[in-house]
């Protein structure tokens, strides 16, 4: 009991003499643990990340125990593997610092009629070619810009109308094997090439779409809407994550949350922000 007792007094005063920056510390060093966590998930590196593990208990144990060979060649060893593991998983850490910097930058619009009707019709083309088994590849541009894919396809320039996306894919139209860009609530491109993922464990009831789809979904931070044409399934690819099986509601409510920024979703600062803006407009119409 009196060990205890010790521990938590010790533990409180630890505690009480902790100040902002220790506090700070460790919340940065446990972001970085569950970023490291999160990577790991992505990349399916379990077995490597145990291999890791066990090669660093062993050098853990072999200081211990004052066995300097091995502690010699496991602590060479160390200092190669991480190099090694930085060339190895170099797409995947470009993947990573990229999401990390996308995280600062505003991907969603204020709602407006012409992003309003190009989600409504969007999710209406979706739906009937979903019935339909007519595959397609929609994509909605964000931050990241996507003209080098563009340029792979052909310009179209037009509003955002279900049966033009309908007529688009088609499986008898010039355009139908490629993805159709839709930027700034218009519809920019169509017959675009897009790059596949890298993921080897994906299932087999993927094809080239889905596959096409994730892979740019890793690479931007791009909406991609996928209907097979095997089972008329949709599917959404968000940061190289794949929501399957949606029907047209959800997939309405996974557009209007990913593309346009609900007043509840903003930030107090963004509110105060727009509140001023409100009242500065106010006082310019009453003048």
């Amino acid at each position: 009991m009196e060990v205890i007792r010790s521990a938590l007094s010790r533990g409180l005063n630890v505690i009480s003499a902790m100040g902002i920056a220790d506090i700070l510390d460790i919340l940065i060093v446990a972001y970085i643990i569950y970023r490291v966590i999160m990577f790991v998930r992505l990349t399916n590196s379990y077995n490597l990340a145990k291999g890791v593990l066990v090669l660093l208990v062993a050098l853990l144990l072999s200081y211990v125990f004052d066995l300097r060979m091995i502690y010699f060649l496991l602590s060479h060893a160390v200092e190669i593997g991480l190099l090694a593991l930085v060339v190895l998983f170099q797409p995947e850490l470009r993947r990573l610092l990229e999401r990390m910097g996308r995280s600062f930058t505003a991907t969603r619009t204020s709602s407006t009629p012409e992003m309003e009707t190009a989600i409504a019709e969007t999710v209406e083309a979706c739906t009937d070619m979903s019935a339909a088994r007519t595959g397609a590849l929609i994509i909605f541009q964000r931050s990241v810009s996507l003209s080098s894919i563009m340029a792979t396809g052909t310009i179209v320039n037009a509003d955002v109308s279900a049966e033009l996306l309908k007529n688009m894919f088609f499986n008898k139209a010039p355009l139908h094997d490629g993805a159709a860009i839709i930027r700034d609530a218009r519809l920019a491109a169509a017959g675009c090439v897009l790059p596949l993922t890298a993921q080897t464990n994906l299932s087999k009831e993927l094809g080239m779409r889905h596959r096409a789809g994730i892979g740019l979904s890793e690479q931007s931070d791009a909406l991609v809407i996928i209907v097979s044409e095997e089972t008329g399934a949709i599917s959404v690819a968000i940061d190289g994550a794949l929501k399957r099986h949606l029907t047209g509601a959800r997939l309405d409510e996974i557009l209007h949350q990913e593309l346009i920024v609900q007043e509840a979703s903003k930030g107090f600062w963004q509110r105060l922000a727009d509140n001023m803006k409100g009242i500065v407009k106010g006082s310019a119409n009453e003048e």
